[in-house]
């Protein structure tokens, strides 16, 4: 893959931050399958947010249990598409985006192809208990994510630099 001139600054921006959401939330999940048992319900702060252990097999509010895999091929494509559209970028704003989701993703993808029951059906540890549903650090990089990124594109800033483009 070749970074455009100027590009390789936010490109190594962005997968720092992915590095930094990749590794949060495989530590937390760690610690929330060592912590936590599958009935309990520790309060965080109450009546907000508390922890309980699950195991999804699907995506946002259960949604899918049967169709594991094509979670695993979505998280992957996901991962691809983002390296791939990340080559040009053109401003902090969308490398930040991009690394949020990008590491979101992977997480989501490692839990996918690595955890029980087994490869590419493995079931998403999620403990953050909002009230009206559960989720996990990666979740949260996400939302978050998903949300600057119609911010940015609200705003008109710019994702990519054109080829050929000079650097401003």
């Amino acid at each position: 893959m070749r970074l455009e001139r100027g590009s390789s600054r936010l490109y190594g921006m962005m997968l720092m931050l992915a590095a930094v959401v990749l590794l949060a939330d495989q530590l937390t999940k760690l610690w929330a399958v060592s912590a936590l048992s599958d009935s309990e319900r520790v309060a965080v702060i109450p009546p907000l947010i508390h922890f309980r252990l699950l195991y999804n097999a699907g995506a946002a509010f259960s949604i899918g249990t049967e169709a594991t895999w094509v979670f695993t091929l979505v998280a992957a494509a996901a991962v691809v598409g983002i390296l791939y559209t990340a080559r040009r970028l053109a401003s902090a704003g969308w490398a930040l985006v991009l690394g949020a989701l990008l590491g979101g993703a992977a997480s989501h993808l490692g839990d996918r192809l690595f955890r029980k029951p087994g490869l590419a059906r493995g079931h998403v540890v999620d403990f953050i208990d909002y009230g009206p549903f559960v989720g996990n650090v990666a979740d949260i990089a996400i939302a978050c994510g998903c949300v600057a990124l119609v911010l940015l594109s609200l705003r008109g800033v710019q994702l990519a630099k054109v080829p050929g483009e000079e650097s401003a």
